[in-house]
């Protein structure tokens, strides 16, 4: 038995358990990938790690799932966090996209003083996050939280954890990654389109939890550099090596 879909849900999973849908998910399941009874799903719900699951009922307006055997255990990323300062619409969807499918924990928007966006609209940035999970295999699904001021997120900063200071002012040097060890929770922050203000470098570097590194001899875009900084976390402390 195989299955070509992969669904998210926010049920219990478990064998012989009874899964509900609801509207939409209906519509997507038999209105556009025209399922049928008997057809087989692939359920994860970030708790239970992943089921097949077969269709018992197909409604307009619901239907409802029968959990049979599961096909993979939750694997949870590394305790990682992602803060970036939110840019245009299509963009901030991207980097949401590629940190859900790179491994991120938790994927924390946050206003500086040169960020552009005032608000997000963070039940759809979730939704990306869940969309990404779906298409790469994942079976955990990381928060996306409000938009957070950086100031408010520093000095509320958790015991224990380090953070990676992507410091465009570092163009050209070494990443300086190299020999710091994994142990603990870590956290990569991607400046604004106009960069981190005089203000907010001079402060993350005088932060004794807080390592400023370079992306490489070119500045990058924002959605870019949290591409590459992931891409260096992961391959230096995460679970890429």
């Amino acid at each position: 038995m195989s299955a070509k879909i992969r669904l998210f849900v926010d049920h219990p999973l478990g064998k012989e358990q009874s899964v509900p849908l609801d509207r939409d998910q209906a519509h997507y399941l038999f209105g556009v990938m025209r399922l049928a009874v008997g057809t087989s799903v692939l359920l994860f719900n970030g708790r239970d790690g992943e089921w097949m699951a077969s269709v018992v009922v197909v409604g307009k307006r619901g239907g409802e799932l029968l959990v049979q055997t599961q096909t993979r255990p939750l694997q949870m990323p590394p305790d990682l966090w992602l803060l970036f300062a939110p840019i245009k619409k299509a963009r901030t969807d991207f980097i949401v996209e590629k940190a859900a499918e790179m491994g991120a924990a938790r994927i924390v928007p946050v206003q500086t003083e040169f960020t552009n966006a005032e608000r997000i609209r963070q039940n759809r940035l979730q939704a990306h996050a869940v969309e990404a999970a779906e298409q790469c295999g994942g079976t955990f699904v990381p928060e996306v939280t409000g938009l957070q001021k950086l100031d408010r997120v520093l000095a509320d900063w958790p015991t224990g954890r380090k953070l990676m200071f992507c410091d465009e002012e570092k163009v050209g040097r070494s990443s300086a990654l190299t020999g710091i060890l994994a142990d603990g929770g870590w956290a990569i922050l991607i400046g604004p389109e106009g960069g981190f203000s005089k203000r907010e470098r001079t402060r993350l570097r005088g932060l004794e939890f807080a390592q400023s590194v370079s992306l490489g001899p070119r500045i990058l875009r924002a959605d870019t550099a949290a591409v590459a900084a992931m891409t260096l976390w992961q391959q230096k402390l995460g679970d890429w090596r």
